[in-house]
């Protein structure tokens, strides 16, 4: 069989694909051709179209095969998988903890960590952590995270309400989807501001002439 587009460097095909010579069997059924023919006559087809012979249903019988460029089609496959990885979201669940006599200070410094977590789109489970009589005054925690809820309302929402379970109360915060965003106002071509649009005039009503005193008759 002579030689095709000269040495092969590419690096070796799936375990599941076999191309070429690596094809296995006497006989394959080819894409686009009329009934089986044999592998040899299949081998010399792709060598003449300077392409390659791509075995794409080998528990067929007899296999079946395409004539294919197969280096572009798994550099296509590979573009494909690399764009469904770019797109796909990943959740990341990060965790602050509090406790339920949190000085203003470190209340200050957490919520800090929780927004920044927000920001960088990741969810945020946020327990409060009680300790021996502590979980008596359970109310002393939700009030901390209802706090926390509502002074993050414009970057979260409460994704579960604050729930008990056992000496923990926890409460999850998902980033909103839409960040609010401010919008700039838009420039000339010269950067300069647009000019305020002229008000609408206002009909001032014409002065009303003074009615002349009607003649009194006798």
């Amino acid at each position: 069989m002579p030689p095709r587009r000269g040495p092969d460097n590419r690096p070796p095909p799936g375990p599941s694909t076999r191309i070429n010579e690596a094809i296995r069997g006497d006989k394959v059924r080819l894409i686009d051709a009329d009934g089986s023919i044999s592998l040899r006559q299949a081998l010399e087809r792709a060598v003449d179209q300077d392409l390659d012979l791509v075995e794409i249903a080998p528990d067929a019988q007899p296999p079946v095969c395409r004539i294919m460029d197969y280096g572009k089609w798994r550099y296509d496959q590979e573009q494909k998988a690399k764009q469904a990885r770019k797109h796909q979201s990943t959740i990341t669940i990060k965790e602050i903890k509090f406790r339920p006599k949190i000085d203003p200070h470190d209340y200050a410094t957490k919520k800090g960590h929780v927004e920044r977590f927000l920001k960088a789109r990741d969810k945020v489970k946020v327990t409060i952590m009680f300790r021996g009589r502590e979980v008596m005054h359970a109310e002393r925690g939700e009030r901390i995270l209802d706090q926390l809820a509502d002074e993050l309302k414009e970057l979260a929402i409460v994704e579960s309400k604050p729930n008990l379970d056992g000496r923990n109360m926890i409460m999850m915060l998902a980033p909103i989807k839409q960040m609010p965003s401010k919008q700039s106002p838009v420039r000339g071509d010269d950067g300069s501001a647009p000019e305020a649009a002229p008000e609408p005039p206002v009909d001032t009503p014409a002065p009303v002439a003074a009615e002349a005193d009607a003649p009194t008759t006798e």
